[in-house]
Formats: structure tokens, C-alpha cells, sequence
């Protein structure tokens, strides 16, 4: 057995200890989870909020809680609130419109005819099917010339609408579309659409060699901005009484297309899923630990920083977030 493998167990065990313990309050438990958090080495931040009203809310290092930090890949997931945005306007048709349809020129000259029939839909759900530009391929994607001639240029390894492609190329595609069909930057949709309804801060961040906003990383959000994003998505897409996203996008978004290979969690709309204490979880997630998980039945969200420039697996440092996630859902249940 892993150390890693075993320290998770050890603290996964302690807090269903304690969390089965008579007399123990849920201000203990959430101070004992908590408590737990700070053990991590690479954790930066955690809030963790039920009904809108923060249960913990704790800077372990780093920054305070309402200066936006790299969140990396969860810009994926506000990619897709921007998508969901564009499908109430009318910007975009359909989740199933290509993008031969609504973006034909950023098809390169050359790409294969299959690349026209991709759908929205595929590219939320990394089912386009190309080769992806994530891992081993990332460095010599962002080195090419046009990040969006060479996604769409890539070989097709699967069918589009076939097996998980976890791919920051495909949703770069999508935020360029996205400017394609409504006109705006990536910058000023997500300053304009979530930002001012949420007052939240969102800063100018990465562009590609054309001057597009880089779709699905680098973004940046404070951990009280990524609270309120989760808080959207728990309210059914509505703030302060404004349908921000359309409540059926929120449903859609929490449908199950695939699943990841890496992780077993199932795989929506930008999002990765789950159960536990019976009931369904979101999780937007970004590498080095970035997260924010969203259980609508419990009312619960978790907004967690860490360490952008170290990794976080699935059978390490992620592995060990999950487990305090789900302890902290187990938690939520039995309040």
C-alpha cells in the first residue's frame, strides 16, 4: 500500500469516526474536516457553504479569499456557463448545432470533413473525437501558431460523440466559437454574463496568437468568486432572482455523456460527476487541486484552492481532496 493511499485511508476513517460519534455537534464535524485540510501540504484555501451561509471559510497560504488565483482547468466549466448563456440568447441554436453550422470559418483548409459535423455538445463533453492537446500534447499545442487551426487540425482517434477526450483544445474551439456567434471576447462574456450578476471580479488572463481568450484554463477566480458560481448552478441558474443560466442548461449540464478514465467520475457538460450520501454531485476541476463541487439536494458547495504548479491525481493529492469531499457531503446528510 501507497503512503498516499494510506494516509487517505487513515484520515477518510477518522472522520467517519467521527462523524458517527454521539454527542459530536455539526460545527465539530465541520471543524474537524476543516482541521483535516490543513494537514494537506499543497492546499491553499476552503470554504465550504450550505444554503449560502459559510460553514468554514479558511486561508491555509496564500492570498485572501477574495483575491482571484489561478483556478486552471475549472475555467472549462465556465466555458460552459458561457455556452449556456449563448443558448438562452439564441447565440447558439442548439446543443446539437456543428460547427459547420455556427463557426465555419474557424475550420482550417485541410481538416478533415468529419471536423464540420462536430456538435457543441461534443465539445463540452470531450467527445470530439481529435487527438487531444492535454498532456503529452499540450506543450506542442500552445507552441503552434493558431491554437484553433491546430485542435481542429489533429487526426481523429475516435468517433465524434464516442469515448471521453479530456481536451483544453476542445474547449478552446467552444470559447472561440462562442466569440464567433455573440461578438464578444471570452474576456467580456464571462465579465458581462457571470461576473457582473455575480459580483464577482474575473481578470483578463491567457490569449492565443490571435488575440482569443484561451477557452478551459488560466483563468483566474477568488475562492468567494468560485462560491458563488457553484451557488449558481445549486439555484438552478438564478441570483438574486436573475435566471443568469437557463435552468434546463444546469440539468443538461448535469446529464452524464461519458466518463473519465482516469477518475471512473462520470462526465457532463463541463463538469465531472458523482453520488454520495445518495445523492448527485458536481465537480469543476482543475489541475493542482482546484475545485469547486456542487451537491444541489444537500444545498452544499465546496470551493477548494491549492498549489497550481504541483499535480493532484486521482491516486494522490486529488484522491485525498475527494475523500474530504465526500465526507463533507456524508456530513451535509446527517445535519
Amino acid at each position: 500500500m501507497s503512503m498516499s493511499l494510506s494516509r487517505r485511508t487513515v484520515l477518510g476513517g477518522l472522520a467517519a469516526l467521527g462523524a458517527a460519534r454521539p454527542g459530536w455537534s455539526a460545527e465539530a464535524r465541520w471543524s474537524e474536516l476543516s482541521d483535516r485540510a490543513a494537514e494537506f501540504s499543497q492546499i491553499r484555501s476552503m470554504i465550504v457553504s450550505r444554503g449560502g451561509t459559510p460553514l468554514v471559510e479558511r486561508v491555509f497560504a496564500g492570498p485572501s479569499l477574495d483575491t482571484p488565483v489561478n483556478v486552471k482547468s475549472v475555467s472549462k466549466t465556465i466555458v460552459s456557463a458561457l455556452a449556456g448563456v449563448a443558448l438562452d440568447r439564441g447565440e447558439l441554436p442548439a446543443l446539437d448545432a456543428t460547427l459547420g453550422d455556427v463557426a465555419p470559418r474557424l475550420i482550417p483548409n485541410g481538416a478533415d470533413p468529419r471536423v464540420r459535423e462536430i456538435t457543441v455538445e461534443n465539445l463540452l463533453s470531450m467527445q470530439a473525437g481529435l487527438e487531444r492537446t492535454s498532456g503529452g500534447n499540450y506543450g506542442g499545442w500552445i507552441a503552434s501558431s493558431n491554437w484553433v487551426s491546430d485542435a481542429l487540425s489533429r487526426d481523429f482517434v475516435a468517433d465524434p460523440g464516442g469515448r471521453m477526450l479530456y481536451s483544453t483544445g476542445s474547449t478552446h474551439v467552444l470559447g472561440a466559437v462562442l466569440s464567433e456567434v455573440s461578438g464578444l471576447s471570452l474576456l467580456e462574456q464571462a465579465r458581462q454574463r457571470l461576473g457582473a450578476p455575480l459580483n464577482i471580479q474575473i481578470p483578463p488572463w491567457t490569449r492565443d496568437p490571435q488575440g482569443r481568450y484561451m477557452g478551459g484554463n488560466q483563468m483566474a477566480l477568488s475562492p468567494r468568486g468560485m462560491i458563488r458560481f457553484g451557488q449558481l448552478y445549486a439555484r438552478d441558474g438564478t441570483w438574486d432572482g436573475e435566471q443568469v443560466i437557463g435552468a434546463d442548461y444546469v440539468v443538461q449540464s448535469h446529464r452524464p455523456r461519458t466518463r473519465s478514465p482516469w477518475s471512473g467520475l462520470g462526465y457532463g457538460l463541463g463538469w465531472f460527476l458523482g453520488q454520495e450520501a445518495g445523492a448527485d454531485f458536481a465537480l469543476a476541476r482543475g489541475y493542482g487541486g482546484q475545485v469547486i463541487c456542487v451537491a444541489p439536494s444537500l444545498d452544499l458547495v465546496v470551493a477548494i484552492t491549492s498549489d497550481p504548479n504541483q499535480p493532484a491525481r486521482s491516486q494522490g493529492y486529488f484522491g485525498e481532496l475527494m475523500t474530504l469531499l465526500r465526507d463533507a457531503m456524508q456530513i451535509a446528510a446527517s445535519a
